[in-house]
């Protein structure tokens, strides 16, 4: 794969507003798909906003009525803000484009560069991102003077902790010692280009993320980098190691189409296509949620 042009638009007092940056990135995008631009990744730090992908549920979104932007990548709801290093990668993939192959890049750089700081994370099954893992269940403490045995989670498919008190919160994940998610990742593929991209906790409000259920997912919480090595670090101090290992992992990467299974049957057409798993889990080939 050839370079990648970063380009910082804003961080601090010149972070960039949600949909000024989702404008720009529909730029770059057109311009890549037309090869009047090279694969780009935009980095940047956003004021306070919440985003919802098209599978955000109703029940997940803030009680109080505070404005979420609906948008077109794959996935649920989350926020960004200060604090949080967010970078939308755009770049032309082979076709069949192979969704989840890039999203594993991403992981990959967000974990290299977690490690830097002395934060060991990984991947989760079936939940995209980057965690920190929490204690096995029958190790964790009890809440609200509960025992796990009557975890009101385990039973209620539809449990809020928005309702239910700090101590379900998913900013206080880490003091149940459970999962908790310290980068999202959630894209786009159109016309073989990705767009959107990861959001890294670097050291912000988690308290944002109580207003809503992050991702959907309502037993691991959110945590921060700074949270997890108990000391203070930057986005300043992440820039450039982030933008470091993204550049290696996505330069360096062997690009290669999704692979295409052919119908069992001697009858079935000789060209036609089967979902392969980012299809399956976004619903179509162009979207996909990570």
């Amino acid at each position: 794969m050839g370079e990648i042009r970063f380009i910082r638009l804003g961080f601090g007092p010149e972070s960039v507003e949600y949909q000024e940056a989702w404008d720009e990135q529909r730029r770059v995008h057109a311009a890549r798909f037309a090869d009047e631009a090279p694969d780009t990744c935009l980095l940047l730090e956003h004021p306070p906003v919440y985003t919802a992908g098209r599978r955000t549920e109703d029940s997940e979104r803030p009680l109080d009525g505070t404005p979420v932007v609906d948008v077109d990548r794959g996935g649920k709801i989350t926020w960004h803000g200060p604090g949080q290093l967010v970078g939308y990668p755009i770049q032309k993939l082979p076709r069949p484009v192979d969704v989840v192959a890039h999203v594993r890049r991403l992981e990959d750089a967000l974990i290299r560069t977690c490690a830097e700081f002395g934060l060991e994370t990984t991947r989760v099954e079936g939940r995209s991102g980057v965690w920190v893992l929490g204690d096995p269940v029958e190790s964790r403490p009890a809440l609200g003077g509960l025992s796990l045995d009557f975890d009101p989670r385990l039973t209620d498919d539809e449990f809020d902790p928005r309702l239910n008190g700090p101590e379900y919160a998913p900013s206080n994940a880490g003091q149940r010692r459970e999962d908790r998610k310290v980068a999202a990742i959630g894209i786009r593929v159109a016309k073989g280009v990705t767009m959107h991209g990861f959001a890294l906790n670097v050291n912000p409000d988690n308290t944002w993320f109580d207003r809503i259920v992050p991702c959907g997912i309502r037993d691991a919480g959110v945590t921060s980098i700074a949270h997890e090595v108990g000391r203070d670090i930057t986005i300043a101090d992440v820039l450039p190691v982030a933008e470091r290992h993204l550049r290696d992992v996505l330069e360096n990467a062997d690009l290669k189409p999704r692979v295409v299974e052919k119908p069992a049957t001697e009858a079935a057409p000789p060209a036609a296509e089967v979902p392969g798993p980012a299809q399956e889990a976004a619903g179509t080939p162009e979207t996909a949620l990570a």
